[in-house]
Parts: structure tokens; C-alpha cells; sequence
């Protein structure tokens, strides 16, 4: 896995897990007949194992700029709803005043509720190409990459 020092992704990867020897490391004592350290077998040359995916750092970034991108979404549209509900419960004469002409100001909040959707979809969409799917692409080639490795071996 590289690293990629794009500021888009300030996120390093973790360092691959060092493998572990198989048995404790209180060694024999060693023998006469044991060949010097100079002809000793030369160490494994694959490559070191890396943790699972799933437990990967790029994951929690995922998770995390999904959940910014659900609640950025949802407050703008919910916020406002809600705005509209308080106001129309708790200040009747600003709902019924006349804005504009003989319009009352609740129908203004109203026709403005479809716009306020509008742009919730819009930030999330926005939201989605610049934080989410950047991370979820590099994630996939990833896991691909991965699987072609252990289909090689």
C-alpha cells in the first residue's frame, strides 16, 4: 500500500504489522556442532502481513465523513422543518402578518421548504464527490489489490 500525500487524503496508513517468531523467544543454548552465524539461513523474503481491512484507519475516516455528510444533509433539511413548526406553534402573528403584498409570511416559509430540500440533496451530493466516495474508491482498489494478492499466492 503507498501512501498518497495528496492534502485531500491527510490521512497515513498504519505501519505493517511485524510477523511474530512461532514460539517463545527463550532460545536453546547453542550447540558445538551449530554452524557460525555467517551461514545462517537467509530470512524470509515475503512480504510482512498487514492487519485486515476491516480494521483499517481508512474505514474510520469512511464512516466518519458519511456520518458528516448524513448530518449536514439532514440538519439543513430538518432544521428548517423545524424552524417552520416552532414558528407556526409559538409565533402565530409572524405566521399570519403579510410579508409581501397580502401573502402571510407562514405560506413565504412554506414555498421556501422546497428550495431548503433542494439544497440538503445538493450538500449531500456535494458532500458525497468530495469526502465519501474519494475515500470509498481508494478503499475498493484497495480490497481489489488485496485479493489479487492472496489469489497469487
Amino acid at each position: 500500500m503507498s501512501y498518497d500525500p495528496s492534502p485531500s487524503y491527510p490521512h497515513r496508513p498504519p505501519p505493517p504489522s511485524q510477523p511474530h517468531p512461532p514460539y517463545p523467544s527463550h532460545a536453546p543454548s547453542p550447540s558445538p556442532f551449530a554452524a557460525p552465524s555467517s551461514f545462517a539461513a537467509p530470512a524470509s523474503r515475503r512480504a510482512p502481513r498487514r492487519a485486515a481491512l476491516g480494521h483499517h484507519s481508512d474505514l474510520r475516516v469512511l464512516r466518519s465523513a458519511y456520518r458528516w455528510q448524513r448530518r449536514t444533509a439532514t440538519l439543513t433539511a430538518l432544521g428548517y422543518f423545524t424552524l417552520f413548526l416552532l414558528l407556526s406553534a409559538y409565533a402565530p402573528g409572524l405566521m399570519t402578518g403579510s410579508l409581501i403584498g397580502s401573502v402571510p409570511t407562514g405560506l413565504m416559509f412554506a414555498l421556501v421548504q422546497l428550495p431548503v430540500t433542494w439544497l440538503a440533496i445538493a450538500l449531500y451530493e456535494h458532500t458525497a464527490r468530495r469526502r465519501v466516495d474519494p475515500l470509498a474508491d481508494r478503499i475498493r482498489k484497495e480490497a481489489e489489490l488485496d485479493a489479487r494478492r492472496r489469489a497469487a499466492r
